[in-house]
């Protein structure tokens, strides 16, 4: 018997369970809502988030299966090691972040539009003026040329999306946020879906199964509000 679409109320922000997630197409769960910071924060809670292109309703998605690091087990290249020794950039967190979603935000050369619409840099916007969501930025001087941004839920981090102007730049950025998070005690980066690129920085695929287990463990682990005060990072 095939899933249905379960259409959110308006009046609360309840969300089904995860597990009734449609086959096809795969992860969708449920369509409708808003935008607001609590119901956000809510579905960051039982690993849901939004996805949609720009002139459709709001859809949620759990995929079937995630992609999450360790922080504390990244994988740092050779090459990218020589790199992090000799590059000038400057990495930061929170001085930029609605520079950083705008830059997300602009296409890819692969893509014709993008997912970040006004409503979601909106949304997350008021989710980082609320504390909840964080940004990690790259410097080459006073140039912003890297960076990524997500949500914070007790001790994990749920990225949602980074972007580079120069080689390396996201990489760096990707790099400083997990020796960062890790340092205070943060325990699982969620990544949402597998890339290449993700992959050769130690991300490993995981079940939904197992990183709703990983967030009720840690979802409710606070971690210590320093951690996302402006400051730039050392990056090892």
């Amino acid at each position: 018997m095939s899933k249905q679409l379960f259409v959110l109320s308006p009046d609360d922000v309840y969300f089904p369970d995860p597990i009734n997630s449609m086959e096809d197409p795969e992860g969708l769960l449920a369509i409708g809502g808003d935008l607001s910071t609590t119901r956000l924060l809510q579905a960051y809670q039982q690993a849901i988030f939004p996805w949609f292109s720009e002139g459709e309703p709001i859809l949620w998605w759990s995929p079937i299966e995630r992609a999450v690091i360790n922080p504390a087990q990244v994988r740092i290249s050779k090459s990218m090691a020589k790199f992090i020794r000799h590059t000038s950039l400057t990495v930061t967190i929170n001085h930029a972040f609605t520079e950083v979603i705008n830059a997300c935000a602009l296409p890819r050369k692969t893509q014709a539009e993008t997912w970040i619409s006004p409503a979601i840099k909106n949304a997350y916007k008021q989710l980082h003026q609320k504390g909840a969501a964080h940004s990690v930025e790259v410097w080459d001087k006073d140039k912003l040329v890297g960076g990524l941004y997500g949500v914070n839920i007790g001790s994990v981090f749920c990225g949602e999306s980074m972007f580079h102007q120069q080689t390396n730049a996201s990489k760096l950025a990707f790099i400083a946020l997990c020796q960062h998070f890790s340092r205070y005690q943060g325990q699982i980066i969620d990544c949402q879906m597998m890339t290449p690129h993700l992959e050769s920085l130690g991300v490993v695929a995981n079940t939904r199964d197992d990183f709703i287990e990983q967030l009720t463990q840690y979802k409710n682990t606070i971690i210590a509000k320093s951690c996302w005060d402006k400051q730039e990072i050392t990056v090892l």
